[in-house]
């Protein structure tokens, strides 16, 4: 089994960036031969790393730290006027959750919000490998929230579960529910489940204070910041 000290990572060579124009990006690999187990796995996120897929990888841009990692305490959580409207207005939907596995219908869903919402990123156009390799393939302890209006399926959130929180790793939703904030629900959503799993924290990723795509991260408060090497509480958005 792999441990931090064993690790070999690789670094990509440099390539547009995803988030911010006319610059660009280097990413750290993890050696995709090592063996990585949920509690190696919760050691790398502590350090900053994402998943997706097989793949664990941070940013490591040579002249650039824009891409912060954040994390929410869910303990000290409490939903604001706007969240508190969302959770009232998805009050009628049901939320199960299942093994991360590949159906049609995730796949469906996926695809057609990738066509509805990023035709313009380097997602589109989708594929059922895509949506595998990314979402599927590489799963340790790792889950989909099915988001259910009248058995029907409106939304789909990828969760992994960590030693000490979970990590909210993507969410899509039907383009036809989108005044429901199903990505803010989704993130309420997760919030709760941390705590009834009795787990502090819940990952979120990455924030690129220049990219409005991210903004919604930093409304869920009191969210917490990687910067160098260590978590603290971003006091200013």
């Amino acid at each position: 089994m792999s441990n931090l000290r064993t690790l070999v990572f690789f670094a990509t060579p440099a390539h547009d960036c995803s988030y911010l124009p006319d610059r660009q990006a280097t990413t750290m690999f993890v050696d995709p031969r090592a063996n990585i187990d949920r509690r190696l796995y919760s050691q790398l996120t502590v350090l900053g790393f994402r998943r997706s897929g097989s793949h664990y990888y941070r940013p490591h841009c040579e002249n650039c730290n824009a891409c912060i990692p954040v994390r929410l305490r869910v303990d000290q959580f409490r939903p604001d006027r706007s969240q508190r409207r969302v959770l009232k207005k998805n009050a009628d939907l049901s939320c199960r959750m299942v093994r991360a596995s590949y159906t049609e219908r995730y796949y469906e869903l996926y695809a057609q919000y990738i066509e509805e919402r990023h035709a313009d990123g380097d997602m589109y156009p989708p594929s059922r490998e895509q949506f595998a390799s990314f979402l599927v393939d590489g799963a340790t302890d790792s889950w989909f929230l099915e988001i259910l209006d009248q058995g029907r399926l409106v939304g789909l959130a990828a969760i992994d579960q960590l030693d000490e929180g979970l990590s909210a790793i993507y969410t899509v939703f039907d383009a036809a529910y989108e005044h429901r904030s199903l990505g803010t629900f989704a993130v309420l959503w997760q919030i709760e489940e941390a705590r009834r799993l009795d787990l502090p924290y819940l990952y979120l990723g990455y924030w690129i204070a220049e990219c409005s795509k991210m903004n919604y991260k930093t409304r869920f408060r009191p969210i917490e910041a990687l910067r160098d090497g260590h978590w603290q509480t971003m006091n200013a958005y």
